[in-house]
């Protein structure tokens, strides 16, 4: 009987290994397709693993609680014979190696040939008529407009070099931007010894890191590491925001079914900011710097937990008001959850991070990787402020509130990141309060 190998998924951008939680199967156990066989978590998110087949549990590799590589095989499972004849074609061919579950390229139909020849490579497609594509390759190829002969260039890492989802996505990534693989550079041990840590049986106490926070941990001191950093600050009037959001919250959710924070008008401003500095959207990568066109604002959320995650607003550009509240108000919800999806933690381009939820005048976030930027949130305070009128100069109270933004300064001079900075504040303080709800 064939079989087909279970690996563990990618489970978000960044994330290169997950910890097996339980298995919701043992060997032996007849599985249906797409039913759970077993949940993992990563630092971000937890969730469950689903059967690719109809068939039953031959093998498990890996037990409860043990770190596994994306990628890396985790079970085995013998395809039932129903599922094995069944196929988008009756040419479909269910090999008898593992995970060999094939379409003849020779067979494709028509539909299944006609992709666009759209942002091919400039190399010579050297090209395998022989080879077999699954269809879920197919689907990838479709979705992503490649044609035949570039699917058939790609070079198969599976068995009789068979072309793999891996293989596409990795060719996907070269495709879109061709930037070549670097050894990562060794840094050398420090010599210098920690300092001991005095500890008082009977009245200090231990406290073990969970996953979560072993991996925040790394990320943050990977990044300090990585980018060297340069923090900014503005003081921004809010006042007429403030106003404009207590007096239209009401009518907001009435229309609309969302609460009104003020989150989503930070997004906003944001976004209009970073098509103005395109600049500050970018990722590096060696000596080339990445220039994204999403525009996908993550928010730094905390935890009923403690540890701290980043759900991303996805084109945020693209949204209005109510689409960006809509879409922050259910992040938020699910973060408080612990139900948020792997796709709603990757792919970030830039952070906000709202420390004036927690009473902070300001702060000097971290940038999260492979981010250049991070934008901080002060508290709204009222305070009297001279003000200029048709009268003069008054005193008057407003609504004030810091931003501070942290910089890379590998790519961000102080130039980008300050005018960048100056214009989230005025997006903010102009803030058009007659917008049609």
């Amino acid at each position: 009987m064939p079989t087909i190998e279970l690996k563990m998924p990618k489970m978000g951008e960044s994330i290169s290994e997950a910890t097996i939680l339980n298995w919701l199967k043992k060997v032996g156990d007849p599985v249906e397709d797409d039913e759970a066989i077993l949940e993992v978590a990563t630092d971000k998110v937890d969730a469950e693993v689903p059967s690719p087949c109809n068939g039953v549990i031959a093998e498990i590799y890996f037990e409860p609680n043990e770190v596994v590589e994306t990628g890396k095989v985790i079970a085995l499972i013998t395809v039932a014979e129903d599922f094995a004849k069944k196929s988008i074609k009756s040419e479909t061919i269910v090999g008898e190696k593992p995970n060999e579950v094939s379409l003849p390229l020779g067979e494709m139909s028509e539909g299944q040939r006609g992709y666009s020849n759209q942002e091919r490579p400039n190399r010579k497609l050297v090209s395998n008529p022989d080879a077999f594509l699954s269809p879920l390759v197919l689907s990838i190829a479709q979705k992503e407009n490649l044609t035949l002969e570039e699917v058939q260039s790609i070079p198969g890492t599976g068995t009789d070099g068979r072309i793999r989802k891996s293989d596409v996505i990795q060719y996907l990534k070269r495709r879109k931007y061709p930037l070549p693989s670097r050894p990562q550079p060794q840094v050398p041990k420090s010599s210098y010894n920690a300092p001991s840590i005095s500890y008082v049986e009977g009245k200090d106490r231990i406290v073990e890191m969970d996953r979560m926070r072993k991996m925040i941990a790394d990320h943050m001191v990977y990044s300090k590491q990585t980018s060297p950093h340069v923090t900014s600050y503005i003081e921004v009037d809010v006042t007429n925001i403030v106003n404009w959001r207590n007096s239209v919250k009401k009518e907001f959710q009435e229309k609309h079914g969302e609460k009104l924070t003020f989150t989503p008008i930070f997004v906003e401003a944001v976004s209009k900011a970073i098509k103005e500095f395109p600049m500050i959207n970018v990722s590096v990568d060696g000596n080339k710097i990445v220039v994204h066109k999403d525009i996908n604002v993550g928010m730094a959320t905390a935890l009923p937990s403690g540890n701290l995650i980043v759900p991303v607003v996805k084109n945020a550009d693209e949204k209005n008001l109510s689409g960006l509240a809509k879409r922050v108000n259910h992040l938020a919800k699910s973060a408080r959850n612990n139900a948020l999806k792997p796709d709603d933690i990757g792919g970030s381009t830039f952070t906000i991070s709202n420390v004036g939820t927690f009473g902070s005048l300001m702060g000097t976030p971290i940038i999260n990787q492979p981010e250049v930027a991070i934008l901080a949130l002060g508290i709204i305070k009222k305070r009297p402020e001279v003000i200029t009128t048709e009268n003069g100069d008054e005193i008057a109270i407003r609504s004030m509130m810091y931003l501070s933004l942290s910089f890379d300064h590998r790519v961000v001079d102080g130039f980008l990141g300050g005018s960048f900075l100056r214009k989230v504040g005025d997006e903010l303080e102009a803030f058009d309060v007659n917008r049609v709800l």
